[in-house]
């Protein structure tokens, strides 16, 4: 009976790959965050050309395939300013992070417009700065309802890190791809079990991120257990 194992060293060897699958999934995320941030908070502005320019990038970001765009960034703009060297990993993670921050931010903007206008017009009427209403009342309502779905793109740009394998990053999918071949070559093991294996390990990738945004969720439901509006003392002392 055919076994469903890999052996220890080509395990040894996903796992490795699989160190370079979270630098990359870590860089993309860390720009991801900051864009929609930025972008979502820019399709609210009172300014046109502001939202103007945040909705241009969220089409573009959204409307792009992502292999384009990973080829775009990791290789056109590099071979077109002479800078061939620049570390793939990074230019990888900036073309994921792009996507990432087209859908985060349409999840951010609807996160904020979710949170009651009355909190708004409370901090308003105590003279707090757009600024301070951000930081300190409107956002940390907001989280609660941006973090799901936000988890959930965290991990469909995990699934996307497979993509960057074919600009020659040694990811989980590449080195599944150098596994293969060497099992070709030496005529042992079937391509089924090797790419079963392969799942489970993205699976397994997913249930922790899963798992740590459940933490995050867990962590806010606490913080603002009884009500996450701030009261009136908390938003004076704001001031």
């Amino acid at each position: 009976m055919e076994s469903w194992l890999l052996s220890g060293s080509q395990y040894r060897l996903l796992l490795e790959a699989s160190g370079t699958t979270l630098q990359i999934l870590a860089y993309a995320f860390l720009l991801g965050i900051v864009l929609s941030l930025v972008v979502g908070i820019a399709r609210l502005s009172e300014r046109a050309w502001v939202r103007g320019l945040a909705l241009v990038f969220v089409e573009f970001a959204r409307g792009i395939s992502s292999i384009i765009l990973l080829f775009i960034v990791a290789i056109a703009i590099p071979i077109l300013f002479g800078a061939e060297q620049a570390p793939l990993i990074l230019l990888s993670a900036i073309a994921l992070g792009i996507n990432m921050g087209g859908y985060g931010a349409e999840i951010i903007r609807g996160g904020i417009q979710a949170v009651p206008k009355g909190q708004t017009e409370a901090s308003i009427s105590l003279n707090l700065g757009p600024a301070q209403r951000l930081r300190h009342v409107v956002l940390p309502q907001a989280l609660t309802i941006i973090l799901p779905p936000m988890g959930n793109l965290t991990i469909e740009i995990l699934k996307g890190t497979a993509l960057v394998s074919l600009v020659g990053m040694t990811d989980i999918m590449q080195m599944a791809r150098n596994i293969r071949q060497q099992q070709l070559a030496d005529a042992v093991g079937t391509q089924p079990v090797l790419f079963l294996n392969v799942l489970v390990l993205y699976f397994i990738l997913a249930q922790v991120i899963n798992l740590l945004f459940k933490v995050a969720e867990a962590w806010l439901a606490k913080r603002y257990e009884g009500g996450p509006a701030l009261t009136g003392t908390e938003l004076e002392a704001i001031r």
